[in-house]
């Protein structure tokens, strides 16, 4: 019974840790050309943002991705300790990265061109990278306070990065997302969110109510908005809220 429950626990590692490297995955192919690798690309420098806050973006958005695997490989290890006290930088970078992203998708949808290589209405598109962070932020900070049930915590973190992504996968260039934008962001989160799901189906023989709940909000939201993004609701609170933000700069 010990070993079995050992090689569970090892299976679980693994799976959490193979998760984890392909969200950096997916984040670093769709950042490659105009983030990480760019000066390989200088094709892509019309769409690289100028402005020194995306800079800083995407520097928190690299770091929250080395924190992720930082935190399985602690888990792996077994070093508990230095994975809870990791936890409060955790905390202190989602809150960096909710900010400033925030701050960054006013900075774009106020441009006069709008958002790079998007040909929606800025105040329309601003409903994509909105929900994607307040998303993040929900379910981070549900984990954080689910943080000693570790079957709901560590969902929890893996839904919130998910929620994430959207913005590396609309910038794979690859046809089955150019040629279905803007479905196609979502792609990767649908691959992801599955794949939890199958894994709660093989190791519990059920669906986690974590898995259930953050994905079907997951999805809600993420058809929601193109619902919403065109309404006078929607648009007066979205430049409401950039005004606000960028009231000051």
């Amino acid at each position: 019974m010990a070993a079995h429950a050992m090689v569970a626990r090892v299976r679980e590692r693994n799976f959490y840790l193979l998760m984890a490297l392909t969200l950096a995955a997916i984040t670093f192919i769709g950042f490659a050309r105009t983030w990480f690798l760019r000066g390989l690309f200088p094709e892509m420098q019309p769409f690289v943002p100028s402005e020194a806050v995306f800079t800083l973006h995407g520097a928190l958005a690299t770091l929250w991705f080395v924190w992720l695997i930082a935190q399985v490989l602690l888990i792996r290890r077994g070093d508990y300790a230095l994975h809870r006290t990791m936890g409060y930088v955790g905390v202190l970078l989602a809150i960096l990265l909710v900010t400033v992203g925030l701050y960054a998708a006013s900075v774009a949808a106020a441009r006069p061109g709008g958002f790079i290589g998007i040909s929606a209405p800025p105040d329309q598109f601003f409903a994509i990278p909105f929900f994607d962070l307040v998303m993040f932020g929900l379910f981070f900070g549900s984990a954080v306070v689910a943080r000693k049930n570790p079957q709901a915590h560590k969902r929890l973190v893996l839904f919130a990065t998910i929620n994430i992504i959207d913005a590396a996968v609309a910038r794979i260039p690859l046809a089955v997302i150019t040629e279905n934008v803007p479905v196609s962001f979502y792609f990767g989160s649908w691959i992801l969110i599955a794949a939890v799901i199958a894994w709660d189906l093989v190791t519990l023989r059920r669906v986690h109510p974590v898995t259930l709940v953050a994905g079907v909000l997951t999805l809600a939201v993420q058809f929601g908005r193109f619902a919403i993004m065109d309404t006078p609701a929607w648009l007066g609170f979205a430049n409401g809220f950039i005004g606000i933000l960028l009231g000051g700069a």
